[in-house]
Parts: structure tokens; sequence; C-alpha cells
């Protein structure tokens, strides 16, 4: 299977500065990424991801309410996650909301299931780190029994057993349209492989030619499995200004502060200049002018054979305004030039 070649924007909801620089409220965060998500539609983006946090720094700990009011003041763009956290939801829940959302939106709606990068959902809602593992394979296999929008029989451990329980909405042109986001290991490729989904590579440090093994083994999986091939996509950080060096110039104070902040709490050192500018040229961060990053998406695309490049364009207290530019140039400059390129 050969899809056609998707362009999509991700946002975690990350806190911004006002005019004045100091931090905005989360209210007004979630109402500027849906002004971003509005923008996106009308510039003719394909994708736009909201992704979901629960703690200080980010707002949206509830993607689809927002992805909601985002489809209600848009007409075409395709509206997801990036990412749920299924290990500490209810994989019932999550169907439903989507299937509400892809309501909502006319068939606009997809999920990105993951166990996400940050743990702070297991003690919120109860779950113990202990079961990362378990949590996420039950509950996927769970979720993937929903899709058909038969009846459903299921037993685990981590939730109650279902006889024959149907699930409602359902979706009107099923099945729901799930990816299988993954950050790096063998065994998340072959579980989405295993269960015909997607795949979402989340690649956001390093060569992205590193990933060539993975999306390789997608493939060779599928054609073990003799299954139809699914797409795999890629998710990437970065920004667009007019050039390389005012791009570079405005992401690098808020993009290090969000790095050390993170890194701080997982015992990595500051970042540095030269750790930036590496990312910048070789590595997995896609900032620069429209030329720069259209060159560097288009050779990511080529080398991983994807279908689907998110850019995610969110950094730290990066202002909205700044945001809506980069949104403008990826849709009007950076995605023309990748389709010239690759034409």
């Amino acid at each position: 299977m050969t899809a056609p070649l998707e362009f999509g924007l991700d946002t975690f909801g990350d806190v911004t500065a006002g005019p004045d620089g100091a931090l905005l409220p989360h209210a007004q965060v979630i109402r500027d990424v849906i002004a971003e998500g509005a923008l996106a539609d009308s510039l003719g983006v394909d994708f736009f991801g909201v992704g979901e946090h629960h703690r200080e720094d980010f707002a949206v700990s509830a993607p689809e309410v927002v992805l909601a009011a985002i489809a209600g003041c848009t007409k075409r763009i395709k509206l997801g996650s990036a990412v749920t956290v299924l290990s500490s939801d209810d994989s019932i829940r999550v169907f439903q909301r989507f299937a509400t959302l892809d309501a909502a939106s006319n068939g606009r709606a997809e999920v990105i299931l993951g166990r996400g990068s940050f743990t702070e959902s297991f003690p919120l809602f109860g779950f113990e780190l202990d079961q990362y593992e378990m949590l996420f394979e039950e509950k996927l296999g769970l979720f993937v029994k929903l899709l058909p929008q038969e009846p459903v029989t299921w037993s685990g451990m981590t939730r109650a057993a279902l006889k024959n329980q149907r699930v409602f909405p359902t979706v009107e042109n099923p099945p729901l349209k799930t990816w299988i986001g993954v950050g790096g290991s063998p065994e998340s490729v072959i579980r989405a492989a295993r269960h015909g989904l997607p795949m979402m590579l989340a690649i956001i440090g390093g060569d992205p030619e590193r990933f060539l093994p993975y999306a390789d083994l997608f493939r060779q999986a599928f054609e073990k499995l003799e299954k139809p091939l699914q797409p795999i996509g890629v998710h990437s950080p970065g920004y667009v200004a007019e050039t390389d060096a005012q791009a570079r110039e405005e992401l690098w104070p808020d993009y290090k502060r969000m790095r050390d902040r993170i890194g701080a709490e997982r015992g990595w050192g500051p970042m540095n200049h030269a750790e930036f500018d590496r990312e910048a040229d070789t590595g997995s961060l896609y900032v620069g002018s429209p030329e720069t990053v259209a060159r560097k998406i288009a050779a990511t695309v080529k080398t991983l054979g994807v279908q689907r490049f998110q850019m995610k364009y969110s950094a730290g207290a990066l202002p909205h305004e700044k945001l809506m530019r980069s949104i403008e140039l990826y849709a009007t400059k950076v995605i023309p030039m990748v389709r010239e390129i690759l034409a």
C-alpha cells in the first residue's frame, strides 16, 4: 500500500509567554491552541494533533475537548491526539471520546495511542508504574477489539471483564483511524504490526536515519504476517521563520529552558548551544527558513519511506504570535517545497 504523503502539526499546549513576557494562564493557552488549529485548517495542513499532559507547564490535559472546539471552527483538517496515554486511561472511554469527536467533526478524528514520555498520569489516576508494560499491552488489546464495533468479550488483569458488550457511540464510517506511537523499541514496532495499525515514530533527537531499522522492521512484519501494509508517520520538533538565523535565534532560549526543565527531572545536564546546533544541523530539530526545513523534511521522508510528517511546532514559552507565523510558513512555503523536492 502506498498512501499519499500528508503533513501535520502537533502541539502539547505548552504554556506560552504573553507580550509582557509573563506566562499566560492555561485558559488563554487553550484558546490560542484552538486558533492555531483553525489557522492550520485554513492554510490546507492535513492534520492537527494535540497532546496530553498533566503538569503545570502544559495546558492541555483533555485533548479531545480542545479538538472538538477546533472541529467546530474548521472544515477539512484531520484532528487527533499526539499522544493519548492509553496506559493510564480506560480503553472504552478513549474510544467513546474519539467516536464522539469523529461525529462532531464529520469523520475527521484520529487517535495516536502510546505510553507517553511523562509518567504524571499514573499516580494521578491511581496506576502503578511497575505495571507500565502490562497496562499498555492489555488496554491496547481491548481497544483494538472495539474497532470493528461488534459485541466485545474480554478479560484481563487491569480492568473489569466484558461479556458480549457493545460500546456507543459507534463511528459512522469505521474503523476509527488509530495509530500506535513508537518511541524506538523493536517490541513496539512489532506490536503495531501485530494489531495491523499504522505507526507514528516519535523522533525527538539524533539523526532520523537511525530509525530506518524500525521502519524496515515494520514493513517486514506486515509482509510476514500477510497483512495490508499500514502507513508510517514521523513526529519531530521544529520551528520555521523567514531565515535560518532568525529561526534559531527565536527558538533557542525557549527550547533550552524547556529542555533543561525536563532534563533536570530526568538527570540530564543543561543543553548547550553546540548541542542545539547539532540537532538543527543533523539531528531531529527542523528549525530554519522554509527552504532549510523543507529540505530536511524531504530527506527524512525519503530515507524512512514515511507517509506523514508531523512537526511539533510549539516549544516552551515561545509566544503564540511566533507560533502562528511558523504555522503560516510551514503551510504556505515548507509543504509545497517538500512536495516539489520529492516529485
